[in-house]
């Protein structure tokens, strides 16, 4: 492949750049602001985004989208991600909008990916369950058709966003006399329904991302099924394989290495310098050399996407080995800046404003959340070198 990207290329990634200089919303990067001042913030830069039809880049044009191809996107979320920009990330564009257009009515996509394009409508997802992660196809939650609507009853668990999410895309269990895979139905689900109960969840880092939902004689029309009843799990499959090359954790961890490089170039513990202890230039050059190795296997997951190829066990083999960069960028910051990196924010000589110790804890979630380690690897074994399951 050739890492090198074309001039039309460049020219978009310096747009996108200039974009981020130029038209954000003021205090976008202050993360201090209360949840309620973030969420503002998050819709302001999705409109704006939107308006340049950004928000769902990858999407046909007659959606509100630019068509973009995996390369483009994939210059757009590397962007977009290195500079923590709030909003970019939009699970009713990665899965929702495809699978809607593949298998949705014409009255479903009128009603749902003009409101996701144009920033207007946040959605979560409603897949995993207290019994059901890595083994998805084992949920319980179930949907009943009663004449024109579907009853749901049952539980979800690590919803990412659903206490301000206003849309939720639901797997739900229609048929239990049928193989597990063969049971499941796909659903749009208002998050002001009556019936629903959001419960938060807070993570060891002590934020709020993750919920649990209950559903307890939850009613819908039947209209608000999207596909054919049954066949969720493949739409549930479609979603996933639109592009992921994790371009974003890439990127995310290269803004990482960077902030701890300009932490070490200034930083002491005690009286020496940090940039002047033994090993830490060694430390750091290792950890500026595997995020560019993540960078490079994002690149060809993406690349292998624009030329026309589906690549299972390359993106698989990306999530996991970022997953892991990512304990071990915050596991080297926390040994190079001893004890003050456990402080958290606003404790007195607290290393980086306290961002470590957060950090830190918040990346334990990064082997677990979107398909465990071991998962990630039975994926590439089986999937992708055709080594038995015995």
């Amino acid at each position: 492949m050739d890492f090198r990207l074309s001039s039309e290329l460049e020219q978009f990634r310096q747009e996108v750049a200039a974009f981020i200089a130029d038209d954000m919303p003021a205090g976008w990067d202050d993360h201090s602001l209360a949840f309620e001042e973030q969420l503002a913030i998050e819709r302001d830069v999705m409109t704006r985004l939107a308006k340049r039809h950004w928000l769902a880049l990858p999407w046909p044009a007659e959606y509100g989208g630019l068509g973009a191809t995996p390369l483009q996107q994939l210059v757009f979320n590397e962007e977009i991600a290195y500079h923590r920009v709030p909003g970019s990330v939009n699970m009713g564009v990665a899965w929702v909008g495809p699978v809607v257009m593949l298998y949705g009515t014409d009255d479903q996509k009128e009603r749902y990916l003009s409101r996701i394009a144009d920033g207007s409508d946040l959605w979560c997802t409603l897949y995993s369950e207290p019994g059901s992660g890595s083994d998805l196809a084992s949920m319980q939650t179930r949907a009943v058709r009663d004449g024109d609507e579907y009853v749901i009853n049952g539980q979800k668990i690590w919803t990412s966003f659903g206490h301000y999410s206003d849309w939720g895309w639901l797997a739900a269990r229609t048929d239990a006399d049928v193989p597990k895979h063969k049971g499941l139905s796909t659903f749009a689900i208002d998050m002001k329904t009556p019936g629903i109960e959001i419960r938060p969840l807070y993570n060891m880092a002590g934020s709020h991302e993750f919920n649990e939902i209950f559903f307890d004689d939850v009613r819908i029309p039947a209209t608000q099924l999207v596909g054919e009843e049954n066949r969720g799990w493949y739409h549930v499959a479609v979603g996933l394989d639109f592009e992921r090359s994790s371009i974003g954790a890439v990127s995310a961890a290269r803004r990482d290495v960077d902030d701890l490089l300009a932490y070490v170039r200034t930083g002491r513990r005690g009286s020496t310098k940090l940039s002047s202890m033994p090993g830490v230039r060694h430390l750091l050059s290792d950890l500026e050399i595997s995020a560019n190795v993540g960078r490079l296997m994002a690149y060809n997951v993406a690349w292998m996407q624009n030329d026309g190829g589906v690549p299972t066990r390359e993106a698989n083999m990306a999530k996991l080995y970022m997953a892991e960069l990512q304990q071990r960028i915050h596991g080297t910051a926390l040994r190079i800046a001893g004890l003050p990196g456990t402080l958290g924010p606003g404790d007195p000589g607290a290393a980086m404003e306290g961002a470590l110790q957060f950090k830190f804890l918040r990346a334990v979630a990064n082997t677990i959340e979107g398909g465990t380690s071991e998962i990630q690897r039975n994926v590439i074994a089986t999937r992708g070198l055709g080594l038995p399951r015995e």
